[in-house]
């Protein structure tokens, strides 16, 4: 009897001992395949996590071996990604534009006009904002006047944004609540004045009297909108936002927010260039937290293409002596910039056209030539000359968004004419140049969707397989390619690469399951997939069940 005992003991003891030299981990994810985006690129079946981090990445069967886990995970076999950066957004601005009118996808000033009214019927808006119309895909392509709106809304302004951001159209009311009339002056744009009178139309610098004139957004309008986004976002797995271009009061309310635990997203903060803004954050250090990263600054040279607002060397191909604009003279972009280079932050520079990119360029390359680590951004890097490719490298970022290529393909050799085109969209030899590429969306200009990035930058297609063999082919990525600009590239120019972009222990767990495996799925069925679930640091914060 006493031998029995001695043998029960002796084997519970053995099994508690076997139970207890495993290590703890809080989730266990099994039987996935997954891109862990590491420098070769490897595959893997499982990752363990804990707090909120990447604790080991391998096969299965030697991580259940190896880990008690809280919680276990079998993916089925579904494919894992690291969780997604969008390089270049405007997550707060895709927030406020749900609470307005969207414009997006009108086939006619008309369909325009019949949202707007809608939108009204149910608002009661004392102030019709809107964002989206784009008039290169109605059948009239020119730019709409006011008089419809003036008729219909004599008293309530409205003001409706040009999909890119860079146009507006105002009624009456609300260009006589900015003060502007046909002698306004429009330094870095224009106000578009015909026969004496004004159209409505506002391109760039101009539109901000417009903007100041809107009633100011209460805080809890901000919260609901930044939550909206998150919402948003984290349908597509995308944990990680670029947001190109955000004010002091704005980043101040995500961090407290984020503190408090009301708002996961990640982000990669912008500071929006303004004298307020650039004389409260640049003789501080950078602020970084967890989820918030406040190190660079957003400057416009110029406008965008749709509206002839980008700076040219030579003028549009399809209006006379036109050369778009640079929104600030040179002077002052390359002050600002040498202020930048003074302090620890980076400098993200939106450019579109070839004379704005050359501006860019030529002084990032002077200040940078002697300045180490910098990594400052070229946000679009949309037409450059053939002879200023060079100046890219790991140290001078091209950051682009693959769809803005198949939304303007349709007209964008009508502005630049064939030649000029040939270096437009060029990411395979911005890449060649730099050895990196950050993507993005830019959303809203764009769907917030992830995969149309992704397919945009591969089959150069837009999602009317449009046009047969893609535009530009021989401008397309790899899929590898393709989503290492979208997590360890996007990644590398925030400084981020040791904590985010890959799944390799020590990182953030910060991860997403999709419905298909993007690296093998046919092209066609790229643009439809979902995310199944997104994990952020370990915690899962969407499901589609």
């Amino acid at each position: 009897m006493k031998k029995l005992l001695f043998l029960i003991l002796s084997i519970g003891v053995f099994f508690s001992c076997d139970n207890n030299s495993k290590e703890a981990a809080d989730l266990l994810v099994i039987n996935a395949k997954i891109y862990t985006v590491d420098e070769e690129f490897s595959t893997a079946e499982a990752v363990a996590i804990k707090d909120g981090k990447f604790l080991a990445v391998g096969t299965s069967e030697e991580l259940q071996e190896k880990y008690d886990a809280t919680e276990v995970v079998d993916a089925a076999g579904k494919t894992i990604l690291p969780g997604l950066i969008d390089a270049h957004a405007h997550f707060y601005g895709q927030g406020m534009n749900l609470q307005a009118v969207d414009l997006t996808e009108t086939k006619s000033f008309e369909e325009v006009v019949s949202r707007i009214v809608e939108f009204q019927k149910q608002k009661n808006s004392e102030f019709i904002i809107g964002r989206g119309w784009d008039q290169n895909d109605w059948e009239v392509k020119e730019f709409p006047v006011k008089d419809t709106l003036d008729a219909l809304f004599p008293d309530t302004p409205v003001a409706i944004t040009r999909i890119d951001g860079h146009a507006l159209l105002a009624n009456q009311a609300a260009l006589d609540a900015a003060g502007i009339t046909p002698n306004t002056p429009a330094e870095g744009g224009e106000i578009e004045v015909k026969d004496g009178k004004l159209t409505g139309i506002l391109v760039d610098n101009p539109m901000a009297l417009v903007e100041n004139a809107v009633p100011a957004t209460s805080t809890k309008d901000q919260i609901t909108a930044l939550l909206d986004a998150q919402k948003e976002v984290f349908q597509y797995g995308l944990t990680t936002i670029n947001d190109a271009g955000l004010d002091r009061q704005v980043i101040q309310l995500i961090d407290s927010l984020q503190q408090a635990g009301a708002l996961d997203v990640r982000i990669y903060a912008m500071i929006s260039n303004t004298k307020d803004n650039l004389d409260y954050f640049l003789d501080k250090e950078p602020l970084k937290t967890d989820k918030l990263n406040v190190r660079s600054v957003k400057f416009y040279a110029d406008g965008a293409l749709g509206s002839r607002g980008a700076a040219l060397k030579q003028p549009y191909s399809d209006k006379h002596d036109h050369f778009g604009a640079l929104l600030s003279s040179v002077a002052e972009f390359k002050e600002t910039a040498a202020r930048i280079a003074a302090s620890p932050y980076q400098m993200n520079t939106h450019a579109i056209g070839d004379s704005a990119n050359v501006v860019v360029l030529k002084t990032y390359d002077s200040l940078l030539a002697d300045a180490g680590d910098r990594r400052w951004k070229v946000e679009h890097s949309q037409v450059i000359d053939e002879e200023d490719f060079k100046y890219f490298s790991k140290n001078i970022i091209p950051s682009v968004q693959p769809t803005h290529a198949t939304s303007d393909m349709y007209w964008a050799q009508d502005r630049l004419g064939p030649e000029r085109e040939k270096g437009a969209y060029a990411y395979k030899q911005l890449l060649d140049q730099a050895g990196i590429i950050a993507l993005g969306t830019d959303f809203p200009v764009e769907k917030v969707s992830p995969f149309l990035t992704f397919y945009a930058a591969v089959i150069r297609k837009d999602t009317k397989d449009y046009p047969e063999g893609g535009y530009m082919p021989e401008q397309a990525l790899s899929r590898e390619e393709a989503l290492r600009g979208m997590t360890i590239w996007a990644a590398y120019s925030n400084f981020e690469e040791d904590e985010k972009g890959s799944i390799e222990p020590g990182k953030f767990a910060d991860f997403v399951i999709l419905d298909k495996d993007l690296m093998e799925v046919p092209e066609a069925e790229i643009p439809e997939m979902k995310a199944n679930a997104t994990y952020l640091g370990g915690k899962k914060v969407f499901s589609a069940q």
